[in-house]
């Protein structure tokens, strides 16, 4: 598989939806992931990225005018002990509490589905990062309709160990606008990582569709020691 520029792979498309990035920095140092969320609606538009104990969660910008939180309001960061979960969806808390039981990311999943949104069927993208002493490794998973099809859920699961620096993949929710949104396809993308937190935040940030982004996270888990910096941008304030 060829390495990607993640920056044209953002830029050639002018709805990804929700996006997961999770690799290595350049100089090793470091596990890295990235969350995006964008929308069309002003529902979708409506929100900004807070801090919620290590991890992050939705809110509404302007609590007036939020419609329906069912789908735009959760968690899409958690961590549990030396794993972080990333997710575009409420399976985040489904992960993280299944996972305190001793169930697998996987097995986790395996009681979800993608989103009743229909006719679009989003699906549900999932990625979790475990922080090791001298490595780390990472798995994304993506839930999907078949073609549309309510009534049949296609389940996928992609494992990494211990990735090459400077490397990482990127899953997103839709192959480009439309209507209906056409649903991601194939594996993740391998794209390179590269820069420091801030340079990394930045290029994904100027890279998104104008129009549609409306918030980014980035973290950066140095790995042995577990600390981590963060950065966050809302369209909203910003």
């Amino acid at each position: 598989m060829d390495r990607l520029s993640l920056a044209k792979e953002l830029s050639s498309n002018s709805y990804p939806g929700r996006g997961i990035v999770i690799g290595r920095s350049a100089d090793g140092k470091y596990a890295v992931t990235a969350y995006f969320i964008m929308g069309r609606s002003e529902n979708s538009r409506n929100r900004i990225f807070v801090t919620d104990g290590e991890g992050i969660r939705t809110q509404a910008y302007d609590p007036e005018k939020l419609t329906d939180p069912s789908l735009v309001i959760y968690a899409p960061v958690r961590v549990l002990g030396n794993q972080t979960i990333v997710t575009n969806g409420d399976q985040t808390d489904t992960i993280y509490e299944l996972m305190e039981k001793q169930q697998t990311f996987e097995q986790a999943l395996r009681t979800r589905t993608f989103e009743p949104d229909a006719p679009n069927y989003t699906p549900r993208i999932s990625g979790i990062m475990q922080i090791e002493k001298d490595s780390c490794n990472y798995a994304m998973s993506i839930l999907k309709s078949n073609n549309g099809n309510p009534d049949s859920c296609h389940r996928y699961t992609f494992t990494y160990e211990n990735p090459a620096d400077g490397e990482g993949h990127f899953i997103h929710t839709y192959m480009g606008d439309g209507n209906p949104l056409p649903s991601f396809e194939g594996e993740p993308a391998l794209v390179g990582i590269e820069g420091d937190i801030d340079s990394f935040t930045n290029m994904i940030w100027d890279h998104l569709n104008e129009e549609n982004k409306v918030s980014l996270f980035v973290r950066y888990i140095e790995i042995g020691t577990g600390k981590y910096e963060t950065r966050i941008v809302n369209k909203h304030g910003a």
